[in-house]
């Protein structure tokens, strides 16, 4: 029996009595209207009015919904009235306008992903926000902020108050003014510019370095947005105070001071100090004692555990470690303004050279390897070099700046051979001078300076193998005259046109248009964490690294990994009968240029 309500019940007995048996059909037609009323009232309240109170669809929760980005979920009402797009290869719904001048929060939904958790995993990152920061191209430093942590000033400004324990033989105080340029020079013989010329020291990199960074346009006080981290350590200043005369225990104190206020910062959690990066304007041999001996040479610094996480820029890093890169030494050049920079490289172009080579160095009689005697013979039988002798004694024209550069700017070809270790400030000097270099081994240039020459190196500078020179089996002179004048022509401008990338601008000001030695170098840096970040990201492991071949690795183009034989194999062997061990070889080479230096002063 149907359910009917007491108002159809009492409307349905009066027309009973009025008409009879007429009146089945009528309370049919009213019962059907009553009920179709019910309907329509319950429907009205529990879906329209109450929309807000209804779930989101069961089957929109396998595509992930952001709901951090959504803090107030839209009904199905809003939906209805959205449109849908791809924003960055994700689904984003935006809905129509309700009210005027009113927009609902957009909802994010994310494409479906084969594994979930890792995509959860990924965003736990910590930083993640900092790799993000490049995607928003309305922002200039997106993906290139450095976070610069505050050191305590034992660690970089004190030492400068001391400048005077800089060094066991010269006054450094002058070397660190005009924020580590040095003494302005003098250009009375015509060979500089008038301006930003200075007599820099060539260990000065710690300072200069320091200071550019002072200058940096992305700096930021946010570590979290950090693309790296600069820890402002004067690994070289400190070094430098210690080397002779001192234990082991000294000469450690202030890096391991150093690393353990470093652990101690929340920053260095974040990736275990691999975004760190530091630089010391000394050869990393300096930094890589073997043992806790007195007797051994340098610091442990880049044999500790969180030195070997950081990145160290030196003047000249190791063949067989990953966890250094050689930077160009400062010359003498400091310019302020892309003009001078112009100004310079028209000159170098426009200048005559009438000596085919020439070489600035002495020999290295105690050294039985040195092929500098050599070199000093052949130049000095041929009408067409010039050679500058440096002795221990301290020729005046051979530490003359405007000597050698003079020398340089009148050459064609300067010849680059070892110095004490594998690299000379020379080379630099020759090349800011537009003087094709002549290198000898591939380590004092090639494995070394890879973010600032290009691997191409026969574009701009020639190979002879310093084994054919110590056999006496070839001629530099007719190996230099064998090459085409044309190809010399184009092998000069491609050194004038690397000049911007080698040399350290003024630290107080920034070039415009042009990237010198720091921005190149700031660059690559950031470019290695990124990757490391990503790998962390992309669980990609290089279970097959050999470390001791890494100047392998740092040869290899973009996205390569296997190695293979290489022309330079036999440079960087180590003796196979244990005789001798390169890293001693190396803290002995090391001992011998302080010796050198001494003898300069």
């Amino acid at each position: 029996m149907r359910r009917r309500s007491p108002t159809s019940q009492s409307f349905d007995d009066s027309m009973e009595k009025g008409q009879g048996k007429n009146h089945q059909p009528r309370v049919c037609l009213l019962a059907s209207l009553s009920g179709l009323f019910w309907f329509l009232l319950l429907y009205s309240h529990f879906v329209i009015l109450g929309g807000n109170h209804v779930h989101d669809s069961p089957n929109l929760d396998p595509l992930s919904l952001n709901k951090q980005s959504n803090p107030n979920p839209m009904n199905r009402a809003t939906i209805r009235n959205a449109k849908v797009e791809m924003d960055n290869n994700e689904l984003v719904v935006k809905s129509k306008p309700l009210k005027k001048n009113v927009q609902p929060t957009p909802l994010v939904v994310r494409p479906v992903s084969s594994d979930n958790s890792s995509r959860r995993d990924t965003e736990s990152y910590s930083f993640m926000r900092a790799l993000r920061t490049v995607e928003n191209k309305s922002d200039p430093c997106g993906g290139r902020y450095i976070y610069v942590h505050d050191l305590p000033p034992r660690f970089n400004e004190d030492m400068l108050k001391e400048c005077r324990t800089l060094s066991p033989w010269t006054n450094f105080c002058k070397f660190t003014a005009n924020a580590g340029l040095g003494p302005q020079m003098e250009n009375a013989e015509g060979v500089f510019s008038n301006t930003g010329w200075y007599a820099t020291n060539q260990f000065a990199v710690d300072v200069i370095f320091g200071n550019r960074v002072k200058q940096y346009e992305c700096l930021t006080n946010d570590s979290s947005l950090a693309a790296a981290i600069f820890v402002p350590f004067y690994a070289g200043f400190d070094i430098a105070r210690y080397l002779w005369g001192y234990n082991v225990t000294t000469r450690d104190a202030a890096s391991l001071d150093l690393v353990d206020w470093l652990q101690k910062r929340p920053e260095w959690n974040i990736m275990g100090g691999k975004d760190h990066f530091l630089v010391a304007g000394r050869i990393t041999w300096d930094f890589r004692r073997l043992s806790d001996s007195d007797s051994d040479w340098g610091n442990k610094l880049l044999f500790l555990p969180a030195g070997r996480n950081m990145s160290m820029l030196v003047v000249e890093s190791s063949p067989w470690n990953a966890n250094d890169f050689g930077i160009p030494y400062p010359t003498y050049f400091h310019p302020a303004k892309d003009a001078e920079v112009f100004t310079w490289q028209d000159r170098m172009r426009k200048l005559e050279r009438k000596w085919l080579f020439c070489f600035a160095g002495g020999p290295r009689p105690g050294n039985p390897k040195s092929i500098r005697g050599q070199i000093i013979d052949q130049c000095k039988q041929s009408k067409v070099c010039k050679l500058l002798k440096c002795g221990q004694s301290g020729e005046s024209k051979c530490h003359s700046p405007s000597s050698i550069m003079k020398m340089f700017q009148s050459s064609l070809f300067c010849l680059q051979p070892q110095g004490d270790s594998y690299t000379r400030r020379s080379a630099f000097d020759a090349m800011l001078a537009g003087c094709i270099p002549v290198f000898f081994h591939p380590a004092s240039a090639y494995t070394q300076y890879t973010w600032h020459l290009p691997k191409n190196y026969s574009a701009y500078s020639v190979f002879i193998s310093e084994n054919d020179v110590r056999k006496k089996n070839i001629s530099i002179e007719e190996m230099l005259n064998q090459i085409p004048p044309e190809k010399v022509k184009e092998m000069r401008e491609a050194v004038i046109s690397m000049i911007p990338r080698l040399i350290y601008a003024d630290p107080r000001s920034k070039l415009e248009t042009l990237k010198d030695a720091f921005d190149v170098a700031v660059d690559a840096v950031i470019n290695r964490v990124t990757r490391l970040r990503k790998d962390i990201i992309e669980d990609r492991k290089y279970d097959n690294y050999i470390e001791e071949l890494s100047w392998k690795y740092s040869l290899l183009d973009e996205g390569q990994t296997e190695l293979a034989a290489h022309e330079w194999d036999p440079f960087f062997e180590k003796p196979k009968d244990g005789s001798a061990d390169s890293d001693n070889s190396s803290a002995e080479a090391a001992k011998n240029s302080w010796k050198n230096e001494q003898g300069q002063q």
